[in-house]
């Protein structure tokens, strides 16, 4: 029970946080304010959403109750004290207003500004943003926990940088799966291949996740980015997916999920190592990298045409094996007909072209 309320504030955190990026992305009209605030060496203080508790921590100030701008934004912080926003940026509630939050609420900032932003963060649910007006840095704080804005061209480095990293990755993962399938058909995979295959597509996820961060904190200026990263992991998710369920010992969806949950928690070292990923596959047997293992053939099949959505599924449910599916193909074609596939004999024909494509 308690792993599933630290689970479940955990996620509402990291909802928090990137709501947070959004609003405060380039091209957003509070980016812009913050950008003139930079530009103009000021510091500022701004709370934004809950705002009841939020006017309950303060006092004095100036009540305004007008319709937000970011000009407006840029010209209030130009007085000392708060901006009050609502949750929706409609209004702009109050300017210079004086906030006062318990001083034994932890934190490790330093500076005056920062520490308020922190405490006033952990003291209600408002994104809280400090401006340094010494460091010109902002700093946007969620459940007392701040992260700095970076600027757009920092960013696009790092973007630079992941993508050629992905485009890496998905010729290696590209060249695997297809000697993998040659492996397959010719029933002499081993724990090792399937390790080396995994790895990479761990590297891929990882890869996207990072890119997807990069392209949350672009906001409008990251839609290229997004063409990138789509092109670079195209169907991977559902291929991962359907490997991971053809080699793991329960080849269900929902155990695929958690397997994948725990390759992504585990360290590289772990994931270069056969018997380790044998054993989140479910088998304690020892299995080293020389095993051979038997895949189902969900993967295999998904990429033939005549094998529609949901029949590779029944198709492994009928033969139990990849290889048996091959021996069915060539030996009794009407019996794959009688379960649903159509023109069996493409099936087979397509399955020995992937078997010379690897050779």
């Amino acid at each position: 029970m308690d792993s599933f309320v630290a689970d479940k504030d955990r996620n509402e955190h990291e909802e928090r946080v990137q709501a947070a990026v959004k609003m405060t992305a380039p091209g957003t009209a509070l980016r812009m304010a913050l950008d003139m605030i930079i530009a103009g060496h000021l510091g500022a203080l701004i709370c934004v959403g809950d705002t009841e508790n939020v006017l309950a921590a303060g006092d004095d100030g100036f009540r305004l109750n007008t319709s937000f701008t970011a000009n407006r934004l840029f010209e209030l912080c130009k007085m000392d004290g708060a901006v009050v926003i609502d949750k929706d940026f409609t209004q702009i509630l109050r300017a210079n207003y004086h906030l006062n939050p318990d001083p034994s609420l932890p934190t490790t900032e330093t500076g005056t500004r920062h520490r308020t932003a922190a405490r006033m963060s952990l003291l209600t649910k408002a994104t809280v943003i400090s401006v340094s007006e010494r460091r010109q840095v902002v700093n946007v704080y969620v459940d007392g926990k701040g992260f700095q804005l970076r600027p757009v061209s920092d960013i696009m480095a790092t973007v630079s940088q992941i993508t050629v990293a992905m485009l890496n990755t998905r010729q290696q993962l590209d060249r695997s799966l297809v000697y993998l399938t040659s492996l397959e058909l010719d029933n002499v995979v081993t724990m090792g291949d399937v390790t080396n295959t995994f790895y990479l597509f761990e590297v891929l996820m990882t890869l996207g996740e990072q890119l997807d961060n990069c392209i949350l904190q672009l906001g409008r200026e990251g839609r290229t980015t997004q063409m990138q990263r789509d092109e670079y992991l195209g169907d991977m998710d559902d291929t991962y997916t359907l490997m991971i369920r053809d080699y793991a010992k329960d080849s269900s969806e929902e155990n695929a999920r958690a397997i994948r949950k725990r390759f992504h928690d585990e360290p590289n070292a772990e994931l270069r190592s056969a018997k380790a990923v044998a054993k989140t596959l479910g088998y304690d047997d020892g299995r080293s990298e020389d095993t051979i293992m038997t895949p189902l053939g969900l993967r295999t099949l998904s990429r033939v045409s005549v094998v529609r959505d949901g029949m590779a599924d029944k198709i492994v449910d009928e033969y139990g094996s990849l290889q048996d599916v091959l021996e069915a193909a060539e030996d009794d074609p009407s019996r794959l007909g009688e379960i649903g596939v159509k023109n069996p004999g493409v099936l087979a024909n397509s399955l020995h072209r992937m078997l010379g494509q690897g050779e």
